[in-house]
């Protein structure tokens, strides 16, 4: 069952409101709500709220914070429901995001903590970027540092309610794109990301957040190219050569790496094809392969190696690389 949301006392829309999804946090929320007071931002705040059915000590904690948050002049409201089960990440943010009032819309997790000054920099790049979604400084573009307008976000549209299993943030990103919009990345760590086992980000399969990546591949990149590299001959290069539609694999005109095992091979057979004979895509030394290249590195594993060639490459060729995985 729904619950009714705490109206906020009477006055002007709120210039910034954080939008806070909350299940069964109760171990996380007294660092979460306190980063939230303690923001250096001078504008308006207000925190929204909405609790996904928890079964803890969450919304005690809430209600117990609410006082001080709104002494502090950050308006609190609150929403959620009483349903058996959790309808998951998508469906609270969007409800989150309808209670609320503010112009720009800050995202933040209940197991995270922000810096004091996260709110204030990323408002200051969206004055300036009303197209964008803004970061910090991280392992990742995808949440869990997302800042916008709201009427950006309106234009976008609403998270995927799909629920448990489905990457809501990854496909709501792959739509801001769509749509036109850009990233700016404040380039300040603005937020301490908690990792750990109870995190819904487990809920969500590799494999599909593979699967969406490479239909998203084909959807925004491939189309334009008449044929293209991949730049690893190993497990990676090989699985997103697999993972491809027919016609995009048929595109493929080499795979090329820097491991002379791997070059000597010659070649790459993918023995899974329907095609008679089956296809033999050719290894190349990178300095040799023609660009576009697709890239299926991860260049923290690489020890900066991976980086100093493809800097060296593109300063020499002038080329530009699409890094994948």
């Amino acid at each position: 069952m729904q619950r009714p949301g705490n109206s906020r006392a009477p006055g002007p829309p709120a210039l910034v409101s954080v939008i806070l999804p909350v299940h069964n946090a109760e171990e996380w929320l007294d660092e979460c709500l306190k980063s939230v007071l303690q923001q250096d931002f001078e504008g308006s705040m207000e925190l929204s709220v909405f609790d996904d059915a928890s079964k803890d000590k969450s919304m005690t904690i809430i209600e117990r914070w609410k006082g001080r948050l709104e002494g502090a002049g950050i308006a609190v409201v609150i929403g959620g429901h009483d349903s058996p089960c959790p309808r998951g990440v998508g469906y609270s943010k969007n409800q989150a995001v309808a209670q609320s009032s503010g112009s720009y819309l800050c995202f933040l997790d209940s197991d995270d903590v922000m810096m004091p000054q996260r709110v204030r920099l990323q408002h200051q790049a969206a004055e300036q970027h009303p197209t964008s979604v803004f970061t910090s400084h991280g392992p990742t573009v995808i949440m869990p540092t997302w800042f916008c307008s709201r009427a950006w976000f309106s234009h976008v549209g609403l998270f995927d309610e799909g629920g448990q299993g489905v990457p809501e943030d990854l496909l709501f990103f792959y739509e801001h794109l769509r749509k036109g919009g850009g990233v700016v990345r404040v380039d300040q760590s603005l937020l301490l990301y908690r990792y750990h086992l109870h995190a819904a980000t487990h809920s969500v399969l590799e494999t599909t957040i593979w699967t969406h990546r490479v239909r998203f591949l084909e959807e925004r990149a491939l189309p334009y190219w008449a044929a293209f590299t991949i730049w690893n001959a190993g497990k990676q290069g090989r699985r997103l050569y697999r993972s491809l539609t027919a016609a995009s694999q048929r595109k493929v005109v080499a795979f090329c790496d820097v491991d002379e095992n791997k070059i000597k091979k010659g070649f790459y057979c993918h023995e899974d094809a329907q095609e008679r004979p089956k296809p033999r895509v050719p290894i190349l030394h990178f300095r040799t392969a023609q660009p576009p290249f697709v890239i299926c590195v991860k260049l923290d594993l690489t020890g900066g190696e991976f980086e100093d060639n493809l800097r060296s490459l593109q300063l020499r060729e002038g080329q530009d690389f699409l890094h994948f995985s």
